[in-house]
């Protein structure tokens, strides 16, 4: 006998929609998602989709109504419920367009829960645009698979931010002066933790004293190499993730 096929197949696009969901529920979708699924997908009565809500989970629905520029779907039964993040803030620096973005992206696809700019003197962006950080974590979500959206906070100055810091959090910061092996350091402190990365020229010798006078914070190095701001980020993730066993 012929093998029963997957349902849903692979290819069934998947969404992010801001309201709850829930079973048989029904829902109608516009905008650029309709654009996508209608023009893009070329999605009919009867064709399948994947929506999750960062609250309950991930669901499938069915399209029961298609028009030019909207659809309405009909949600058939609960796929998975939403997942438990890694316990990680990524604290970084903006830095130029296209390469926060990447940031922004490839933050959400490695695991990390929120994502918080942070301000320091040698951050060359005045303005940080978290509604377009957020689209980016959206999409990646999406594509990755994640039921939870990362978090995203307000921009926040680096004394700010020291000043308020959760005392239960560690805080591993990329010294590019030299720093504990990050690996063999992430690994000895377990718990909720953030890594904290700086702007492309990194912080000046107030602000790294600023850093090291916080008890909960430890300096770390990522390598014999000199890092771009964007690969430090990534690096540092995925080193975390690691040592906590999310890989």
């Amino acid at each position: 006998m012929p093998a029963t096929p997957a349902w849903p197949p692979e290819s069934t696009p998947r969404l992010y929609v801001e309201q709850p969901l829930g079973n048989l529920q029904e829902l109608r979708i516009d905008g650029p998602q309709a654009h996508y699924l209608v023009a893009v997908m070329r999605m009919k009565p009867g064709s399948p989709v994947k929506l999750f809500d960062d609250i309950s989970g991930e669901w499938l629905a069915e399209a029961i109504s298609v028009g030019k520029r909207d659809l309405t779907v009909k949600i058939t039964g609960l796929l998975r419920p939403r997942e438990s993040v890694p316990d990680l803030w990524l604290c970084a620096a903006p830095i130029k367009k296209g390469r926060v973005d990447w940031v922004a992206e490839k933050a959400c696809e490695l695991g990390v829960d929120r994502l918080v700019p942070v301000i320091t003197r040698r951050t060359v962006i005045d303005r940080v645009n978290t509604d377009r950080l957020r689209a980016h974590m959206i999409e990646a979500s999406e594509q990755c698979g994640r039921t939870a959206v990362p978090h995203m906070a307000d921009a926040v100055k680096l004394p700010a931010l020291l000043r308020d810091w959760p005392k239960e959090r560690a805080l591993f910061f990329a010294d590019e002066q030299g720093g504990a092996p990050a690996l063999e350091t992430m690994r000895a402190h377990k718990g909720p933790a953030a890594i904290l990365v700086g702007p492309e020229g990194g912080f000046d010798s107030d602000e790294r004293e600023q850093i090291r006078a916080l008890p909960q914070a430890h300096g770390i190095t990522l390598g014999p190499r000199i890092l771009r701001a964007e690969t430090a980020a990534a690096a540092a993730i995925s080193l975390w993730m690691a040592a906590a066993g999310d890989w």
